[in-house]
């Protein structure tokens, strides 16, 4: 393996971790030593790498920091494929647009073109249930799920209730025929399951829900463990 290859390997490696990774822990992912990794750390860091950390502590590759042009391998190419065909089956006109765009960005940013390989890819996502229509409210849903802000909504449950809600949306899940959304009920104060499509009316509030997301699904997950069954979809909200 050239010395570059090895240091894009390096950034590649950093760059799928959220937390400090030990240069032991790099030294066995890359296949090297440990002497290797603390040099080419520190090559990296005189190139402008970003990477926060130390011998003892971990490494991080500060957010934010772009990285060349990479070749992708058979396999990874045809899972970005994939996925990107999974999500435009899903109804959700605004991730199928950014799907194909990245797809699009992926093929003409690398050193070789692979507009024609990834056109030509021999893997499909088919639907085999009825096809969903278009819900313009999913992209406020994303929206408030990733700025951690309150949605009122008007809900209409599966015995044919009515209920006005204030809700803290905290993920969506995109199952076979339907989309289930993930949420803090003030009105039923617990967590509770919305099917998308039974929400008749959807306003986007500026006041964010008092924790942050990640400590609320650590939360919904709990709840989620006691359930009996354990396994399937989320039940739907009562």
């Amino acid at each position: 393996m050239s010395r570059t290859s090895r240091l894009l390997q390096l950034l590649d490696a950093l760059r799928g971790r959220r937390r400090p990774v030990t240069a032991a822990d790099l030294a066995s992912q890359l296949s090297v030593s440990l002497r290797t990794v603390y040099r080419d750390v520190q090559t990296l860091t005189g190139l402008g790498a970003p990477i926060e950390g130390g011998a003892g502590i971990g490494y991080l590759l500060r957010p934010g920091y772009f990285l060349p042009p990479l070749m992708f391998a058979v396999d990874e190419l045809e899972a970005l494929v994939l996925g990107a065909r999974w999500v435009k089956g899903q109804g959700d006109a605004e991730l199928a647009r950014a799907a194909e765009s990245a797809l699009a960005k992926i093929a003409t940013a690398s050193p070789k073109d692979l507009r024609d390989a990834i056109a030509e890819t021999g893997l499909w996502a088919p639907r085999f249930g009825p096809e969903t229509e278009p819900e313009s409210g999913l992209r406020t849903l994303r929206e408030a799920i990733r700025r951690e802000l309150k949605v009122r909504i008007d809900y209409t449950n599966v015995a044919g209730a009515a209920s006005e809600r204030l809700i803290w949306p905290i993920a969506l899940a995109y199952f076979e025929g339907k989309r289930v959304l993930v949420a803090w009920c003030e009105l039923r104060r617990e967590f509770r399951h919305f099917r998308t499509d039974r929400i008749a009316r959807l306003t986007l509030t500026p006041e964010s829900y008092p924790h942050r997301r990640q400590e609320l699904v650590r939360s919904w997950r709990q709840q989620e463990r006691r359930r009996t069954p354990p396994s399937g979809p989320p039940r739907e909200d009562c």
